[in-house]
């Protein structure tokens, strides 16, 4: 019997190309799980043999401290998929974060990695109790809390995520990675340790360390919004409370957000229209991430500069040779950078 390959092995284009042009109904969820897995190697193989034969698609990560996913499940292999997962012991009862808005395009391939954590967050987990978290709180306890003025409410996510949505009175760090965020925050509010602390983050993975590091530092009160935003728009629906989040949440896939509010929070960094669509150059040289209105989409064809779209009509022949010494706009500013250098973004 041929040995049955558990990795992907078709090129991403073709991908992305067949799932453009399906028609197949699918869902779009996230998970994540800490637990101790003895052999990260053997999981991971485990679960793509699995999932890969549901149509599972996305993007999965596996360490000895956990499962980290964001996946797409086509929606007739759903309840297959749930038995799938409750043959792993650890995975019962686990959360799936349903996607509130959901084209089925979200990922076009099944990657699995194995990953020495399943969030890159820079701590020394040796150091402090990680299971000695903050209390976790549903949406009306939520609001509750941030309508306490002596709360600190803290958006645990990066900078490119909070541009375009965030909940009302959150502090938004502007850090390009989580591993930034954590040290300078802890430091901005070291001497408000009696205060309540209430972190939220996409889908709650983050919060779920970062509680557990500011009790470490210190903090007495902290609370973490259970699910993220994700279960917090669901839960406000469902019961009608106040929706505190303004405009769209991030999302690590082929979408690159959702809407939770009909507000826009943002602009277009290259006009300054009023947008919160995010783009990834179209020039793979450049592949900067950055927020684009639909006009200024039209005209550079997805890229942030023309310098980008003149480099995408060129033969591939020819962008090979440039890109050893031409230097673009995504190789220069980390992720979101863009929007500090406005007045150069046409140019």
């Amino acid at each position: 019997m041929k040995k049955k390959r558990l990795y992907n092995r078709v090129n991403r284009d073709v991908l992305r190309q067949k799932i453009a042009e399906s028609n197949e109904e699918r869902c779009t969820l996230s998970f994540y799980k800490y637990y101790h897995i003895l052999n990260p190697n053997f999981f991971r193989d485990y679960l793509y043999y699995e999932w890969s034969d549901l149509g599972v698609l996305g993007r999965i990560y596996v360490a000895k401290e956990g499962v980290n996913g964001q996946i797409s499940v086509p929606s007739h292999q759903l309840s297959a998929f749930k038995k799938k997962m409750e043959e792993v012991q650890f995975f019962n009862g686990i959360r799936l974060n349903i996607a509130i808005e959901d084209d089925g395009k979200s990922f076009f391939k099944l990657a699995i990695k194995v990953r020495k954590k399943i969030v890159a967050d820079g701590l020394d987990d040796a150091s402090f109790d990680v299971t000695n978290k903050g209390t976790h709180v549903n949406a009306e306890e939520f609001n509750a809390l941030t309508d306490d003025p002596n709360t600190i409410l803290i958006d645990m996510r990066n900078h490119y995520e909070t541009e375009v949505g965030y909940f009302e009175g959150a502090i938004l760090p502007d850090a390009v990675t989580f591993r930034e965020l954590l040290p300078n925050v802890i430091d901005e509010y070291k001497e408000q340790k009696d205060k309540k602390v209430v972190m939220y983050c996409t889908g709650g993975i983050r919060c779920e360390k970062a509680s557990a590091y500011f009790k470490h530092q210190g903090f007495e009160k902290v609370y973490q919004l259970d699910g993220g935003i994700i279960e917090y728009a669901r839960q406000a629906e469902k019961q009608g409370l106040p929706n505190k989040f303004k405009g769209k949440n991030f999302v690590f896939d082929e979408r690159l957000g959702e809407r939770i509010s009909n507000e826009i929070v943002s602009t277009c960094h290259q006009c300054g229209k009023p947008s919160d669509a995010h783009t990834n150059c179209a020039n793979d040289a450049c592949h900067l991430l950055f927020i684009q209105c639909e006009d200024c989409r039209s005209k550079l064809n997805n890229c942030c500069t023309k310098q980008c779209n003149d480099f995408i009509k060129l033969s591939k022949e020819e962008q090979k040779e440039r890109r050893k010494t031409e230097e673009f706009t995504g190789t220069k500013f980390g992720k979101g950078r863009y929007k500090a250098h406005k007045g150069g973004l046409l140019e």
